[in-house]
């Protein structure tokens, strides 16, 4: 019985602490509970704490790579490459070496290092000229006595020389050995050199990154080509900076291809051809030559030449075909030639009018050409054919001031209707405006005062500013039988070879009848097989055109003789003659110079050596060859 109420009295005091122990536990995992809660309410963490403990990070700019700039057929003219900018940790286990505490082998180590130092240095001196083996170890053991962390190398050096340079001594031990620092970069490269660079352009930023120079297709397609940034998040760490999963980022996208209108090989014998011309000329300033494509307006070539100030040589600097707008002189006589017989003033090219001795009006100079034809021919009368063979100014004048002297402004309004006055959209920026004056000009306070003179002067290429790229597109107009087209560069944009936006040609006007266009072409074929243009006399396409020779003011004055004049002579003009594929224009400008520079030599001469080589590389004439001979 005793035993019994024993055992009881045990087992009480045993449940006895199991509750008290399940109470406990009961308690805790309340206050447990409740600190979670309080913690997710209402605490935080000290900013210094949570400084301290957190890694910090940043973000990062991944730049996307650069769209590619191709010619018609797919030649690269313009590409990103892989390049790196290398730098070095010249700290590197200096603080390792300082906690060795043999003297003996600390010294033992720091000279090894240096050793390896003085290695690396006679590798970098093969590998990068410009600084000598003991240029670099100068500046490397100055920059660790600094204990300078970063010392740059090189600012930009390819993919093949970074794997040479990665495996010099000190730098194949990487970056907490051998202080080895490289950074990728993209470099810009052209691999046909300066060739079109002018139209190519580039993009250039200013000190902050930002991009403020904008030039030639670069410039106006650049938000196709740079493509779009993508962004990623970096935190620090003991081993340098490490992506940071915890955040989101985005991809960069690659930019877009742009494929041009430029024909790679015809630029080349373009550009040969007028270089050859101009490097040997000591007087010559700048030069162009473009080529369009007659049915579409797709330029093929576009080459433009100035002489740079401190080598003298000739570089593709600045875009003259499109930028600089001079007196085009006597290639503007067939604008006058074609509003006399668009307007039924001219019925035939063999009307004549009177030569009158050269004389126009007061204030126009005499025409000597007329004065020599007159004693030549024995006549007072010549014809429209035999002026603009000659490229007389007193024919032009004269049908300018005879047929429009009482409403010059229909003159100056066909001018217009031709595209002569003003700045069209094109591809690239920089096309500069025409100067048309008008008479309603004569007002005070314009820069242009009319007078009557001013419409014969325009009559024959003067009193007016064109740039070379509206005179082409409308001697191209001619050529396509008065259809005149927009001049182009870019054919399309696209991506993974994927067209994503098509251009294409694209016809802006009508500016005459077929019968008016046939018959310039005519005139125009007998300038170069009789008059002005005899340089191109037998060429093989024949080419029909028309030359200019202007004298450009200095200080106000038309320097007629003496040697400070100014020359501007241009040849423009389309071949086959008789059944016209390309369009093309070349113009030449002198310093002041007493030697004589005119359209009819050589630009002439330049358009010659174009035409004949074409003649043997495009296909297009082999296939006219071919048909001839199969007839």
């Amino acid at each position: 019985m005793e035993d019994t109420r024993t055992e009881k009295k045990k087992r009480d005091r045993i449940g006895f602490v199991m509750y008290v122990i399940y109470l406990g536990l009961i308690i805790a995992s309340g206050l447990v509970l409740w600190g979670l809660v309080r913690i997710q309410l209402s605490f935080s963490v000290s900013p210094k704490i949570e400084t301290a403990l957190t890694p910090r990070s940043e973000v990062h700019v991944i730049q996307p790579q650069r769209g590619k700039i191709l010619d018609r057929g797919g030649h690269v003219m313009a590409m990103d490459c892989p390049a790196y900018k290398i730098g070095m940790d010249c700290t590197v286990r200096k603080e390792e070496f300082a906690r060795v505490k043999d003297t003996h082998k600390r010294d033992s180590l720091e000279k090894d290092w240096r050793s390896k130092a003085r290695a690396l240095s006679a590798e970098l001196a093969k590998e990068l000229p410009g600084k000598s083996e003991s240029e670099f170890l100068r500046m490397i053991l100055k920059a660790r006595e600094a204990d300078k962390k970063y010392l740059k190398i090189a600012s930009s050096v390819d993919w093949n020389a970074y794997n040479r340079i990665k495996e010099f001594p000190l730098f194949k031990e990487g970056r907490f050995k051998g202080g080895f620092i490289a950074e990728h970069l993209s470099r810009r490269i052209y691999p046909y050199g300066k060739m079109a660079r002018r139209t190519i352009g580039f993009v250039r930023s200013n000190e902050s990154g930002v991009s403020n120079t904008h030039i030639g297709i670069e410039g106006r397609f650049n938000h196709e080509l740079h493509g779009t940034e993508g962004r990623e998040y970096l935190k620090y760490t003991d081993s340098g900076k490490l992506a940071d999963n915890d955040s989101t980022g985005s991809r960069a996208v690659n930019g877009r291809d742009v494929r041009t209108t430029i024909d790679i090989d015809f630029q080349q014998l373009a550009h040969d051809a007028l270089y050859r011309e101009v490097s040997i000329q000591d007087d010559l300033e700048s030069a162009c030559l473009v080529l369009m494509e007659t049915s579409t307006g797709a330029i093929r070539a576009m080459v433009n030449l100035n002489r740079d100030r401190e080598s003298g040589k000739f570089e593709e600097i600045r875009n003259i075909a499109i930028g600089h707008s001079f007196e085009p002189g006597s290639v503007f006589k067939t604008v006058t030639l074609m509003q006399v017989l668009e307007d039924g003033y001219v019925k035939s090219l063999e009307e004549t009018i009177p030569t009158n001795h050269g004389f126009v009006m007061k204030g126009v100079p005499v025409d000597q050409h007329i004065r020599d034809y007159e004693r030549d021919k024995k006549t007072d009368r010549i014809s429209i054919l035999d002026g603009f063979k000659m490229s007389s100014n007193y024919v032009f004048g004269t049908l300018a001031h005879s047929h429009y002297g009482s409403r010059p402004d229909k003159f100056v309004e066909n001018i217009h209707s031709y595209k002569l006055g003003d700045a069209f959209d094109f591809d690239i920026d920089g096309l500069a405006a025409p100067f048309i004056p008008r008479p309603s000009d004569n007002k005070k306070g314009e820069k242009w005062y009319w007078s009557p003179v001013d419409l014969a002067a325009m009559g024959y290429g003067y009193a007016t500013r064109e740039t070379p790229l509206h005179i082409l597109s409308f001697y191209n107009a001619i050529a396509n039988k008065g259809k005149m087209m927009r001049p182009y560069l870019v054919e399309d944009i696209e991506s993974d070879g994927k067209i994503f936006r098509k251009y294409g040609p694209a016809t802006m006007s009508t500016i005459c009848r077929k019968e008016v266009a046939d018959t310039i072409t005519r005139a125009l074929k007998a300038v170069t097989e009789e008059g002005t243009a005899k340089r191109l006399k037998g060429c093989n396409p024949p080419v029909a055109g028309k030359t200019g020779t202007s004298f450009a003011a200095v200080d106000g004055k038309y320097m007629s003789t003496g040697a400070n004049r100014i020359y501007q002579g241009t040849f423009v003009g389309f071949f086959p003659a008789d059944e016209p594929r390309y369009s093309v224009i070349c113009s030449i400008f002198s310093k002041p110079t007493g030697k004589m520079f005119q359209g009819g030599g050589i630009p002439a001469s330049a358009v010659r050596t174009l035409a004949e080589g074409l003649r043997n590389i495009d296909p297009a004439f082999r296939e006219t060859l071919e048909a001839a001979v199969t007839e």
